[in-house]
């Protein structure tokens, strides 16, 4: 079983860990340290995770990568961040390829949900670029159309930090 270490801030970190490493014995989510929110030592929610990670995910601050390695004996950092600059993407995997381990980045033939319908996706090139309004406006125009619509983003990991519960997770 890897020792997984997931780099990642608010959204596509918890994405990966669904559609990957949630309820897969060939890994065990170690640790995650966020990028954007105020951080403590504290995990995320067994609540949350009760399912997949009765104890947990610790969460803990980036700056303490190369310690965070080697206390949690991490096998492979995973790359979950959707918006960063390459020279960020490459200081990372540096700090971890220097700290003796995997660096993953993950494709689509591991991230990408599967679906037997159409799809619309709405994407962008950084947060903040307005993609929930104007899904919200697509969805709204199908409707208006007749067709059954619905939404999907990165469940919840917002509420996670916040320390809100996102118990009813499908497995």
């Amino acid at each position: 079983m890897k020792r997984v270490l997931i780099l990642g801030a608010a959204g596509r970190d918890f994405h990966n860990f669904n559609v990957l490493f949630r309820n897969n014995a060939e890994y065990q989510v170690v640790a995650s340290p966020p990028r954007r929110f105020p951080t403590s030592p504290a995990p995320v929610s067994a609540g949350t995770c009760r399912a997949f990670v009765p104890q947990g995910i610790p969460i803990f601050e980036e700056k303490d990568l190369e310690n965070l390695i080697l206390e949690h004996r991490i096998d492979v950092a995973v790359f979950s961040y959707s918006d960063v600059s390459h020279q960020n993407l490459m200081h990372l995997g540096s700090r971890a390829v220097a700290a003796d381990v995997d660096f993953w980045l993950l494709g689509t033939a591991h991230t990408q949900l599967k679906s037997s319908v159409p799809v619309i996706s709405v994407c962008a090139v950084r947060t903040g670029c307005g993609k929930s309004p104007v899904s919200r406006l697509v969805a709204e125009q199908l409707r208006r159309q007749g067709r059954k619509t619905v939404v999907i983003r990165h469940p919840c990991l917002t509420e996670i930090w916040r320390r809100r519960p996102c118990n009813d997770l499908p497995p």
